[in-house]
């Protein structure tokens, strides 16, 4: 049983646009709702225009990138870019992990990259998915940052 309590918040799953596979995204889904998120998940091979379209249509509290396909680094890179270039999505905190690049996160490369280009939070595949709850918590949400424009 999970110990970690949050305050209803809504996060938006998804994966990047090349990625089809799905036990990631049921598994985040079942772990997030335990510790008390409401999760809206779009599924495999979502294209980049509807993470945004999301964003602005459901206005969750966080994003939550998931990826197991090795292509995180560069799909992922591309994604957050252009959320945080338009106005409605810019400030959304993000998190994206799982298995980042075909060959791994070779010394934290990987991951410094995709901070640099706009995400919050970076897990590769060996953390362990009992911490995204108490990352997001950590994260805050756009409306306690401020920066909840529409």
């Amino acid at each position: 049983m999970n110990t970690l309590t949050v305050p209803s918040r809504q996060v938006l799953l998804t994966t990047v646009s090349s990625d089809s596979h799905t036990w990631n995204l049921v598994f985040l889904r079942l772990l997030l709702e335990e510790a008390g998120y409401q999760v809206h998940n779009l599924g495999p091979c979502v294209p980049d225009d509807l993470v945004l379209s999301s964003i602005t249509a459901l206005r969750p509290d966080a994003l939550v990138v998931s990826t197991v396909n090795g292509h995180g680094r560069m799909d992922g890179a591309r994604l957050i870019r252009r959320i945080r270039t338009e106005p409605s999505t810019r400030y959304i905190p993000a998190i994206i992990g799982g298995r980042l690049g075909i060959h791994g996160d070779a010394g934290k490369g990987i991951s410094a990259e995709l901070l640099d280009a706009g995400f919050d939070t970076v897990c590769d595949e060996r953390t362990d998915p009992r911490t995204l709850p108490g990352l997001l918590l950590a994260l805050g949400t756009r409306a306690e940052l401020g920066k909840g424009a529409a």
